[in-house]
């Protein structure tokens, strides 16, 4: 890169225009290493500074550094294929399968079946756009890395935002559930309680391992098999219960609900720099974790309508447990509330730490206030972040309608998905994007009126937030 100079006491580039003037203030860092002698970057320049082309490496959402943020170590790859599809049907299965099944049914009745099937096509587009987009930019960060590459810094921003407080709400989601399954009367307390539990770990330094995802998958889909069971030897399962009934037209709304139990294999999109051949292991990943995630939750879906009907599903406050006692199990149902409190806390304990590192790169590329981007010195983890996003999930926890919370969720990421198809549309092959961008609008756009009305006040504060900040 001419101009550019290392300087080896800050280990980070130094860019000089043609002219010979330094730009103290400019600094670039690398991902991938930093060697003891200078070396020339070969990849297209990603930024345009006073009339000069600068180049640096893409990779990820926060390529260009201030000079008092510390460099980025690549992540080591470690995954294959099974534990990325582990890691998907993780955060589908405990995201979705206890909760959305309710308001779904509320919006269409049975039709909630048609739904279900709609919203896995929108998401199998999703997942194929996803895929190859991950293909091509092997980084951690999906849309987000993405929006900025293939349509502009805005989109990409835009994406993150969509991101940040969708995945903000599905915590709030996923804590209410803990708090609807294990205490129905007092369950927005229990939720605050799990949030400030859960944000604690994190601050300590204490992830998920993926030993543990497994044990929480096997555990969840133990539980769901055990429902199934336990509701075909009843006796009370009628498939007269199937029959169409309710609205039709709350189909495409169910779908958008629906879709909320989906979005994990979001997750597997942004392991790119943490999979061992990622051009090959996160195209296999997500269909097979989506297909797999699909059919469980058609057996699920069919086995509960069977046993509570559309009506009787539609109130269900803790769906999966009220479907076993309706069977006559009411022995199972204490183990059928420990397995979904375990599947939810599982969930939010991976999405409070996705959210946290997704405020970490925003706040270091200064789209988001930069003290969140500290490091805590102990502990090695983005400790203002995590507070700040368990904050904020606990008083939508404590003041929130799990459905209300659902429709949000969906819509803001419903909307981030429709960024990466058309991120994918500008790679060719354009039928499934375009039919991912249309599905991912109209379903969005479906949703309870004040989801929706929500959502776009939510994600236009988020744009004004970009544009205010950028004009200065």
């Amino acid at each position: 890169m001419e101009g550019a100079r290392w300087h080896e006491d800050a280990s980070l580039w130094r860019v000089t225009p043609a002219g010979g003037d330094t730009l103290a203030a400019r600094y670039l860092t690398t991902a991938i290493g930093f060697p003891s002698q200078p070396k020339t970057p070969e990849i297209p320049g990603i930024d345009d500074f006073e009339g000069m082309r600068i180049s640096a490496p893409t990779v990820g959402p926060h390529s260009c550094r201030g000079p008092n943020i510390p460099p980025v170590n690549p992540l080591q790859r470690r995954l294959g294929v099974g534990d990325a599809v582990v890691i998907g049907l993780g955060s589908m299965i405990g995201a979705g399968i206890f909760v959305a099944l309710a308001p779904a049914a509320a919006a269409a009745g049975s039709w909630l079946l048609v739904g279900l099937a709609l919203a896995g096509v929108v998401a199998y587009c999703n997942a194929t756009s996803s895929a190859r987009l991950a293909a091509r930019y092997p980084q951690s960060g999906g849309t987000y890395v993405y929006g900025r590459a293939r349509l502009g810094e805005f989109w990409g921003y835009l994406a993150g935002w969509s991101f940040v407080v969708g995945k903000t709400a599905s915590c709030a989601a996923m804590a209410l559930t803990v708090g609807f399954y294990l205490w129905p009367q007092y369950a927005h307390a229990v939720a605050v309680a799990a949030v400030v539990a859960l944000t604690a770990i994190n601050y300590r330094g204490i992830q998920k391992s993926a030993v543990l995802t497994r044990v929480i998958v096997g555990v969840v889909l133990a539980v769901l098999a055990g429902v199934v069971v336990a509701v075909a030897v009843s006796g009370d399962a009628q498939l007269g219960r199937l029959t169409l009934s309710g609205s039709p037209a709350g189909v495409v709304q169910a779908a958008g609900l629906l879709f909320f139990a989906f979005a994990g294999y979001a997750r597997i999109a942004t392991l790119g720099e943490e999979v061992r051949d990622p051009a090959r292991t996160i195209p296999r990943a997500i269909p097979i974790a989506l297909g797999l995630a699909l059919v469980i939750y058609a057996v699920v879906a069919v086995t509960v309508l069977s046993v509570l009907g559309p009506t009787g599903l539609a109130t269900a406050p803790a769906p999966l447990a009220d479907a076993v006692r309706a069977a006559g199990a009411s022995g199972f149902e204490p183990v059928v509330r420990i397995g979904a409190a375990v599947a939810a806390l599982g969930s939010l304990l991976s999405l409070v730490l996705g959210v946290s590192r997704t405020t970490l790169a925003m706040a270091r590329d200064r789209h988001l206030p930069a003290g969140l981007a500290a490091v805590h010195p102990r502990f090695g983890v983005p400790h203002r972040a995590e507070v700040a996003v368990g904050v904020v999930v606990a008083v939508v926890a404590a003041v929130a309608d799990v459905r209300g919370v659902i429709g949000f969720s969906s819509f803001a990421v419903l909307l981030y998905y429709a960024i990466a198809n058309a991120s994918a549309w500008t790679l060719g092959r354009r039928a499934i994007p375009a039919a991912g961008l249309i599905g991912c609008v109209v379903v969005a756009f479906a949703l309870p009126l004040r989801s929706v009305l929500t959502g776009v006040a939510v994600l236009a504060a988020g744009a004004a937030i970009y544009w205010v900040r950028r004009s200065r």
